[in-house]
């Protein structure tokens, strides 16, 4: 698949990585992507902050990204896979786009510097580097609560204009810098939010889609929020949010993906909630909170 940035729009699925036993769980991943790549999921983000990419050696991330483009082929579907990577040296970083270069991925979401706190100067120079060293489309994500790098509306529209940077998935908590960008980016640079409490808010005000882990749950309802939206349905679409605005306050109760494993877990989605330090599995209170909620969408669905 080619084009990256036609595809970059919708619903995007950050899916998490499920462990049981200390190792990759491949029969629970294999599910996974069956049932979310015959949905209304646009595209895959794999081994990001949501599949604890950080906690992936380099085998167990490269097997995630074949067995997942393995199960789609078997399954006759065909989505964009993204793959996550991040890091605060832009030499070791060059070495990563040559490793993964030759797998079967679409792009690439690569997130600031962490912890470094470079200049926009700095991050304006790391972005350029690895756009002209990567072998596939680059998606940048800026998320400064947790790098402590925001990149300002004045670099992201320099970076926008590279050839092989397509988009932004935008976690810069800032809804007046995020519709100033989306006002003056350029046509094909795409915006997709990765706030999922702010999901409704970033569309409406013209995002081209979300990032949203919560949509691991009720998958077609978050779906249907951005459709409705497109058609300019605007109270459809905002009665659709209501049904799952909810889920985006449970989905991050507790640090991520340990609540939406837990979910999935309950829902038989995978075989084990398990999360790898510093993660640990969601508390009994939170894990009733989740069972409760459960509970109360099977009654409504029946």
């Amino acid at each position: 698949m080619t084009g990256l940035e036609d595809h970059l729009r919708g619903l995007w699925l950050p899916l998490v990585t499920p462990f049981h036993g200390g190792a990759l769980d491949e029969r629970s991943l294999r599910r996974l992507t069956r049932h979310y790549g015959a949905g209304a999921v646009d595209g895959f983000i794999l081994g990001a902050t949501s599949g604890e990419g950080m906690t992936l050696r380099e085998a167990e991330l490269e097997r995630l990204v074949a067995v997942a483009r393995d199960e789609m082929a078997a399954s006759g579907h065909t989505m964009p896979i993204c793959l996550g990577l991040s890091g605060a040296d832009t030499a070791r970083l060059k070495e990563r786009l040559d490793e993964t270069a030759d797998w079967p991925i679409d792009g690439y979401l690569i997130a600031s510097p962490y912890y470094v706190r470079p200049s926009q100067r700095g991050l304006l120079a790391h972005f350029e580097a690895l756009a002209d060293h990567a072998a596939w489309p680059i998606v940048l994500y800026n998320i400064p609560y947790r790098t402590a790098a925001n990149i300002t509306n004045q670099t992201l529209l320099r970076l926008a204009e590279h050839r092989n940077i397509v988009g932004l998935k935008d976690c810069g908590a800032s809804r007046e810098q995020s519709i100033a960008l989306l006002r003056d980016r350029p046509k094909a640079f795409r915006v997709l939010t990765g706030e999922d409490a702010n999901y409704f808010e970033a569309l409406s005000d013209g995002a081209d889609g979300g990032i949203v882990l919560s949509a691991h749950v009720e998958t077609a309802t978050f779906a249907a929020v951005h459709a409705e939206l497109k058609r300019g349905n605007h109270d459809a679409a905002l009665a659709r949010w209501n049904e799952v605005a909810e889920l985006t306050r449970l989905s991050f109760a507790e640090p991520s993906p340990a609540p939406a494993k837990y979910w999935l877990w309950r829902s038989g989605l995978i075989d084990s909630p398990e999360v790898r330090l510093p993660m640990v599995e969601v508390s009994s209170e939170l894990a009733a909170a989740i069972d409760r909620e459960i509970e109360r969408r099977t009654k409504v669905a029946a």
